[in-house]
């Protein structure tokens, strides 16, 4: 199936990799339309985002912004490759004291907080366009694992389980959010009526175990569920299992783990 005029790969990359276009007769710059969807999105939710409703938060015509960019699946590539740039402005998951696990840590937190300001980016699918901050996302976040003995491929797959875990985390968290926003219940409410109900089926049912350790989770949690919890113990067994993998490789020696590279 021909990909639609929107989502063509080539007008999102040329974008992103052109050079940034003059200014119209309207004043509107790339930038400036960026910037404005990005403000909007974070606001209000992708849902909010549309060419009309950003054209009159700019105060132009619809017809302005299409000079600048194609349509709203473009600008979307556009947005979420900008605001990657926000990341390690500040400083490269390197050069962070603490050696490669300090590093995957930093790394892990940055994400987590680039996820509570964007939160957007879960509606987004899984193959954004490869934009310039996308590309030096992957290859900073690469530096704490490099000559620490993983091949180019462990080294990939390690990054990845890390971001992964981050993101699926954060998106819970944000289901949360919206499911207290939706329902205008707090976890403190939703737990109030549903109590009295499973405490009387409790005695009804022979999961002992389950009892015992879902009430130790839950006063861990100091509710259902503690994102932040999750997230900081699932990122501690992951760098865990890397330094397992890694102490493997020292041990086997380059001759036994292979080169490092594909």
């Amino acid at each position: 199936m021909p990909v639609s005029a929107t989502r063509d790969p080539r007008r999102s990359l040329a974008l992103l990799w052109g050079q940034p276009g003059k200014p119209g007769r309207s004043g509107l710059s790339i930038g400036w339309i960026v910037d404005a969807a990005v403000k909007l999105a974070d606001a209000e939710g992708l849902a909010a985002l549309s060419m009309r409703r950003l054209a009159a938060d700019l105060g132009v015509g619809t017809m302005a912004l299409y000079t600048h960019v194609p349509g709203k699946e473009t600008l979307l590539d556009v947005m979420f490759d900008a605001v990657l740039g926000e990341l390690y402005r500040e400083a490269a998951p390197r050069a962070h004291p603490g050696g490669w696990q300090a590093g995957l840590r930093f790394v892990a937190e940055e994400n987590w907080a680039w996820y509570q300001r964007h939160p957007w980016a879960f509606e987004l699918g899984p193959r954004p366009a490869l934009g310039p901050n996308t590309v030096r996302k992957y290859d900073l976040e690469l530096g704490p694992l490099e000559n620490i003995g993983l091949t180019f491929v462990e080294m990939n797959e390690a990054l990845s389980l890390v971001l992964n875990h981050v993101a699926a985390v954060a998106r819970i968290a944000w289901q949360l959010g919206e499911e207290r926003k939706r329902t205008g219940l707090s976890d403190a409410d939703w737990w109030a009526q549903h109590e009295p109900v499973m405490t009387e089926a409790a005695q009804l049912m022979p999961y002992e175990l389950a009892g015992r350790v879902g009430q130790a989770a839950s006063e861990a949690a100091n509710g259902l569920y503690d994102p932040k919890l999750a997230f900081d113990f699932g990122l501690e067994r992951i760098i865990d299992g890397i330094g397992v993998l890694v102490e493997r490789r020292r041990g086997l020696g380059r001759t036994s783990a292979g080169p490092a590279g594909p």
